[in-house]
């Protein structure tokens, strides 16, 4: 009888003390977060403004998906030649994004996503500034660190 009472608390404490073990999460080496910033981000923010397509474009996989407003745009040529059409109708300045660092989870070995906030200033259809900002996610593979993207 004692027997079964150890074994039922045995599996109560069991019970309990999974549900905290599922809750931890793997952190992500700060060093990491800041050298996606370094080799995706700011490049990415540089070419935004500069209004440059090809160079964001080189930021993706061939693979790439990115998700617009107006829907998915799949592969690096497409998403290089959505961003064009893009500036041709809305010239942005002043692009910023920053990435949240407690959004950054590891997807396995060779990915991680994490997301942020961006803003930006463009020209209305009177010629006034007009500031927009909203939010990101991306998944990225572990050629990101070289400075690619998969989205």
């Amino acid at each position: 009888m004692k027997i079964r009472l150890v074994v039922a608390l045995v599996g109560l404490a069991i019970s309990f003390a999974l549900p905290t073990f599922a809750q931890q999460k793997e952190t992500v080496d700060p060093q990491l977060i800041q050298k996606l910033y370094d080799t995706i981000s700011k490049k990415w923010n540089e070419a935004y403004n500069n209004h440059d397509a090809a160079a964001i474009g080189a930021l993706y996989t061939e693979d790439a998906v990115h998700v617009t407003p107006d829907g998915f745009v799949y592969g690096r040529k497409a998403i290089e030649n959505s961003l064009a059409d893009v500036f041709k109708s809305w010239q942005p300045k002043n692009h910023t994004s920053t990435i949240d660092p407690h959004s950054v989870r590891m997807l396995g070995p060779d990915n991680l996503t994490r997301s942020g906030e961006w803003s930006e200033t463009g020209k209305g259809k009177n010629g006034e500034d007009v500031s927009i900002k909203g939010y990101w996610s991306e998944i990225d593979t572990r050629e990101a660190t070289d400075g690619r993207s998969v989205c």
